[in-house]
């Protein structure tokens, strides 16, 4: 099994932590997003896309983040990262898809590109374009975690689940932009929780060893 990542993807963080959660260590491969390494032909033969992370088992890759969560929790079910209750997992798959429908799309490093080579975008803008969508997310993701009356120490429960996969390394996002996180104490003390486990530490972008 080989993943191709980069410390600092958040796609890849999130991979990182759903193996480690997992029990999986995977041989891996690091793509530098600072200097375009995923433009180049090498990468583009495992992903045609040329984004990250892929996952290779056996020669069979897989791509997006989103699918090889997925894969990984029907291929390795315990522990699982969705609850067995229908609503339940609704409601995980939800609180997921805030972070990865609705903030991190708009705030990947090829749109803020864009924004910055095409259109001249200055990085005080670009500071205030991530910090607006983070920021709403985050309100949104918040008040989720005031209304659930039955939540426990992590988004949904006292165990992990994909949301909590989801909700850390868009934390880590949220401070390397200066986003102000005090609004924010639920989402914070979710962060502690996950924080403890060796899964999420492991899986820190400063961890890595192509780290700076």
């Amino acid at each position: 099994m080989i993943l191709y990542s980069y410390f600092r993807s958040g796609t890849s963080h999130r991979v990182r932590i759903g193996l480690k959660l997992k029990g999986l260590a995977p041989e891996q491969v690091f793509v530098n997003l600072a200097t375009d390494q995923q433009l180049e032909p090498q990468y583009a033969q495992v992903n045609p896309q040329r984004l990250l992370p892929a996952l290779d088992v056996d020669g069979e890759v897989f791509i997006q983040s989103p699918a090889i969560l997925e894969w990984l929790d029907e291929k390795y079910p315990d522990p699982p990262l969705l609850p067995e209750d229908p609503d339940a997992r609704a409601r995980v798959r939800a609180l997921a898809a805030v972070v990865g429908c609705d903030i991190h799309p708009i705030n990947n490093r090829r749109i803020l590109q864009y924004l910055r080579q095409k259109h001249a975008v200055d990085e005080g803008a670009i500071k205030e374009w991530c910090s607006r969508w983070i920021t709403d997310g985050f309100t949104a993701y918040e008040t989720f975690l005031t209304q659930d009356r039955k939540r426990g120490m992590f988004s949904f429960g006292n165990t992990p689940t994909l949301a909590d996969v989801y909700l850390v390394p868009q934390i880590e996002s949220a401070r390397r932009f200066r986003v102000d996180m005090s609004p924010f104490p639920l989402i914070c003390n979710v962060e502690q929780a996950c924080m403890e486990l060796p899964a999420f530490i492991e899986s820190a972008p400063l961890a890595q060893p192509d780290a700076p």
